[in-house]
């Protein structure tokens, strides 16, 4: 006969050993995930910004760049002694920042050109500027094809060159021309009207629409181009600004009440004229633009167009003359090979 089988405990003793599933070691798990670890990663790295501004002096650069980024970051205001006179040659000035705003931190490169179209004589007074960005080019290049490089290569590249049109009302310069067509071809140029209130409203769309024109009629392509729209939505964002270009801007770093509201703004006998209101001026386009909705896109252009540009012309130069880039004209800062490299990039 076979044995009663035992009745189980009604109690039994709960088990020592948990099954931990990986819901609760984890949380949830979701491909968006990636999202966060990026921007972790990012925010952890940094992120750095070059910033180049070109026009004749006086009209309001410095105070521009102090607007724009709510802090004193031109070479004027970090040296208060300092005091312009008009320099015989364009002589370029960069000064670096590090901006932190919520955790986020940014390293920020103010190129300034004193001296730039302040003479009687402005023939290639261009050349030094274009040397200067072919020369950051050149030295990313170095850093990149170097057997052990570092994980992360300090970016000099000029971003992007914001350039300050006189407000005279008429049309552009020969010299605005010739500065647009050459430096658009390296880097992207964000032209603006600087001290914008010295004009009416209908004298400034009359002006905005005749550089427009030129600009079309001499091929000048400025930013956002139309071939470098990714997709519907970027073409129909970039369409409208587009349509605002060049910016019509204002300058300061004074506050004035204003319906009890401290607002940045120009005091003058008739009135406030309020830098971030879009009324008086397209200051806040121009922000919006360079800080709020295409910042990285200026790097990515840089990086994926104009350096591109730049590294297969030199590579492709490199090859014909069967020599390494070790040896590249650049690379020797004293001897004619300078000049000659200098010269066919200009």
């Amino acid at each position: 006969m076979a044995e009663p089988q035992s009745k189980p405990d009604p109690d039994p003793e709960p088990k020592t050993e948990a099954t931990v599933t990986g819901q609760d070691l984890f949380g949830y798990v979701g491909i968006e995930s990636v999202l966060d670890q990026m921007k972790r990663k990012a925010v952890k790295t940094g992120f750095e910004f070059n910033i180049m501004v070109v026009g004749q002096s006086g009209l309001g650069k410095s105070t521009l760049v102090n607007t724009l980024f709510k802090s004193k970051v031109s070479r004027k205001s970090c040296n208060p002694s300092f005091e312009e006179g008009i320099s015989k040659t364009v002589n370029l000035q960069s000064i670096s920042h590090v901006i932190e705003e919520k955790g986020v931190k940014m390293k920020l490169t103010v190129i300034d050109t004193p001296g730039f179209g302040d003479q009687i004589n402005n023939l290639n007074c261009w050349e030094p500027i274009m040397k200067y960005i072919n020369e950051q080019y050149e030295k990313y290049l170095k850093e990149e094809i170097n057997i052990n490089r570092k994980r992360k290569i300090p970016d000099t590249r000029v971003h992007c060159c914001v350039y300050f049109v006189p407000p005279t009302g008429h049309c552009l310069r020969p010299l605005d021309l010739e500065f647009m067509k050459r430096l658009g071809k390296v880097v992207s140029v964000v032209p603006v009207i600087a001290k914008s209130d010295t004009l009416t409203l209908d004298e400034r769309q009359r002006f905005k629409e005749r550089i427009r024109q030129d600009l079309w009629t001499n091929g000048i392509k400025v930013y956002p181009q139309k071939e470098y729209d990714e997709d519907a939505e970027d073409r129909i964002l970039n369409d409208k600004i587009r349509e605002k270009i060049p910016f019509a801007v204002v300058g300061t770093d004074k506050e004035h009440q204003v319906n009890g509201k401290n607002v940045l703004g120009r005091k003058t006998n008739w009135g406030v004229i309020e830098v971030e209101n879009v009324a008086h001026c397209e200051f806040a386009n121009l922000r919006d633009l360079l800080i709020r909705s295409h910042l990285q896109d200026l790097k990515d252009v840089t990086h994926n167009i104009h350096y591109e540009t730049y590294r297969v012309r030199r590579l492709n130069e490199s090859n014909l003359n069967g020599i390494g880039l070790s040896a590249s004209p650049l690379a020797s800062m004293n001897g004619t090979a300078v000049r000659k490299e200098s010269e066919s990039n200009l």
